[in-house]
């Protein structure tokens, strides 16, 4: 198991990354957010309302305010302007993960252990693509689910590698959102602590 306090160099990678046109918005836009100190989750391009371009972000202690959406979305609309690499008018929609998120980084799992994740995979295992299960370890190579889709004869436990993995996202349950409210109260009450003591060494 992997220390959940290990020091990253730099700022932790994604293990999932987008293809085509959704990549290089990603590669246009990843610097401004980590300059900001957030965290890019994911990019997709959809064809809803004409063309929208969803950006998924957070920071780096997972909350994502209305405000913090607004001021990514202040910072990367002239990047992406200036860049312009999407053909035709679109709009653009900054929004946090939410609590049955996309995981796209090693820390992701281990942050979510004890969770409901579905995934895929790039490649078979145990003769299969696709587990549900509960997140029950990782470390820096892969993660254990604890199957709760087993047919008759599969394992009922499967390590999935990071460098097999295609997508994987959380499922909501009752322990999940109350795990995330306590999460998102915790760090609000931090914030609200750090403003409080720069106005003190203000005055």
């Amino acid at each position: 198991m992997s220390d959940t306090n290990t020091a990253v160099t730099g700022p932790e990678p994604r293990l999932i990354v987008e293809q085509g046109l959704d990549r290089r918005v990603a590669e246009i836009i990843e610097p401004v957010l980590e300059a900001m100190d957030f965290r890019l989750v994911r990019v997709r391009l959809m064809n809803q309302n004409g063309q929208t371009l969803q950006v998924m972000a957070e920071r780096n202690d997972g909350t994502m305010t209305v405000v913090d959406c607004e001021a990514v979305s202040m910072a990367i609309s002239p990047v992406l302007d200036v860049d312009d690499p999407i053909p035709g008018a679109y709009h653009l929609e900054v929004s946090s993960p939410g609590i049955d998120r996309p995981l796209v980084r090693r820390s992701d799992f281990v942050r979510w252990q004890g969770h409901i994740v579905k995934c895929e995979t790039s490649v078979m295992l145990d003769g299969r693509k696709r587990f549900r299960g509960r997140i029950a370890g990782a470390d820096e190579n892969g993660f254990t689910v604890e199957r709760t889709d087993i047919a008759y004869g599969e394992s009922p436990v499967v390590v999935v590698p990071f460098t097999a993995l295609a997508e994987a996202k959380l499922i909501l349950t009752d322990d999940l959102i109350r795990e995330a409210l306590q999460a998102d109260k915790k760090a609000r009450e931090a914030a609200n602590q750090n403003d409080e003591t720069d106005e003190t060494d203000s005055i």
